[in-house]
This record gives C-alpha cells, structure tokens and sequence, in this order.
C-alpha cells in the first residue's frame, strides 16, 4: 500500500508519500481501500504539534480521519458489511485515512449514502459526528433560536442544516462571500463578520461557537436569560450564573450510535458535507498550506486516491 506519513512534527513538507506493508485485518477489523479522504484543521494541527498536550503521536504517523472507499477484507467476527460494499470510515484520532489501505474497527466502517459521490463521502464523518453531538447536547427543539458561529464550514454547515431540519430558526456567521452559501443550507439568517457586528442579533436560545476567543466572549451578549453556550473549540470560558447561563462542552467521542446516526442522515437526504476542492493524495501538503493560510471556508479540501 501507499501512505502519507511524516516522522516528526514541523510544517507541510515533513510529510512524504512512502509504500508501507499492507494491512490484514484482525478480529472485528474491516479492510477498506480507500478512494478518498477528507482534509481537516485537527490534522494540520496536530502535524504541526500544536496539540502534542493532548495527544501523543507515535512516528511514523499517518494523518486523516475521514474516508471512503470499498471493503477489501474482512476479520473474523465481523458481521454487517460484505466485500465490495461502499464505506465511509471514521479512524482512530492519531489518524490513518491518507492512505490507499487501511483496517478499521467494525463500529467505525458504515455504509456510504447512496446519494453522495465519493469526494463527499469522504468528508463525512468526522463533521457529522462533531455536529450531531454538539447539537444533541444543546437539545434543540422546534422554534429554537439558535446562531452558528462559522456555519460555511464542513461542521458548521452540517450543523446548519440539521438544525433547519429540526425545525430551529437559524442564524449562521460567515465571510461576506459565503453568505449565499450558508442560506442555500438553511440558515434564514448569515451574518458577514467582517462586516457586520453579530451581537446586533435578537436575543438567541442557543449559541453554537465553533471559533473559540474573542468570538466566544462576544457570544453572552446574544444569549437570552437562561440560554444555553454550546462549544467544540477549547476557550476561556465562565458561566452567567446571573442571567442563568449555562456553558456546555459538546464531548466529541466515537460513539457508535453517533457515528450510525451521521450516516443515516445523509442517507435520508437531511444533511449533505461540503466540498471546498479535491487534490491528489500526494499534494497533501497543499491541502495543509491552505488551511494554515486561512483559504478554506467551505467543507473539506479532500484527497482523491
């Protein structure tokens, strides 16, 4: 098999493309071979040992998280899945999707919704399951207003869209380009932030800050009484126990109900990820560069193997 590894951290270019032994499935392990595979900042992130606090690496480390392609073997005990059939997968943090192989725990290969191509299945899960998490945690319910910081984004506009589905009145922040995009997922309301002051906003059920800094500290001002401050991204935080606020950390885990539940949404046409563009597996120190550089505002840049 061919993988992108790289031995220690640093910029883009300390990963390499390098041929690596094939894996054989062990017990409750699915082999997949890979046709794509989603691009995200937490991988860039953790290449350039920004979270080395929170995660440790073994070297040599293949990055991604997010895949799709077709099962090539199965491990003994597993049951559900054929060979042959369309996957998406959702790997272990350290990663291991930029590759054209890779064995995976039964729990984390789901089946691919029909109705999406290959480069959005790849994109997928690790989204998904970052925004059906963070809004189970909120339980949202119809009529709920709610503001979604950073809605043109591969979690964000899922968010988006699911919560439209559930029946939130929802108001999303973007770049000033990407407001027609946010609204074609759902939003009844996109804010440009750097032209507009979010604050200005009615009084909101529900915050969903997926930014972090001062962005979280400027959310108060739009939390009603009692309201809820839902975030994903590590910040200062402090709960308005005067105005009843309450702060609740959206705890991303590879839950095996949340992982069905992100595939069967899309199955059933509910949500749809983003695709900013697509790259070959080798330029995925390019798919790094732009993210660094702040260039990817719409989904996930993904690979194509």
């Amino acid at each position: 098999m061919w993988a992108i590894l790289y031995d220690r951290y640093g910029p883009p270019d300390v990963m390499r493309l390098a041929e690596q032994p094939d894996p054989t499935p062990e017990e409750g392990e699915v082999l997949v071979r890979l046709q794509t595979s989603g691009v995200a900042p937490f991988d860039a992130k953790l290449r350039a040992g920004r979270l080395q606090q929170h995660f440790t690496l073994n070297f040599p480390s293949t990055p991604g998280r997010d895949g799709a392609g077709h099962v090539m073997a199965l491990g003994t005990g597993v049951t559900g899945c054929a060979i042959g059939d369309r996957v998406c997968v959702l790997a272990p943090r350290e990663g291991g999707t930029a590759a054209t192989l890779i064995a995976c725990q039964r729990a984390a290969v789901v089946p691919a919704p029909p109705g999406l191509t290959p480069e959005e299945a790849g994109a997928l899960m690790q989204p998904g399951l970052s925004a059906w998490i963070a809004i189970e945690t909120a339980a949202i319910a119809p009529g709920m207003r709610v503001l979604v910081h950073g809605g043109a984004g591969a979690v964000g506009g899922l968010m988006v869209q699911l919560l439209r589905h559930r029946g939130a009145i929802v108001t999303a922040t973007c770049r000033a380009t990407n407001r027609d995009y946010v609204v074609a997922l759902g939003a009844q309301r996109a804010i440009a932030y750097d032209t507009e002051d979010f604050t200005r906003i009615d009084r909101q059920d529900v915050v969903f800050d997926l930014i972090g800094g001062d962005v979280h500290a400027r959310s108060y001002d739009v939390l009603r009484n009692e309201g809820q401050m839902v975030y994903l991204v590590a910040a200062p935080f402090e709960q308005r126990s005067e105005r009843g606020i309450t702060v609740r950390r959206a705890m991303v885990t590879d839950r095996p109900d949340a992982i069905a539940a992100v595939a069967e949404l899309a199955h059933e046409g509910v949500w749809r990820p983003g695709v900013a563009a697509t790259l070959p597996l080798a330029e995925i120190g390019e798919a790094h560069r732009r993210i660094e550089a702040g260039e990817v505002t719409r989904g996930r840049i993904v690979l194509t193997i």
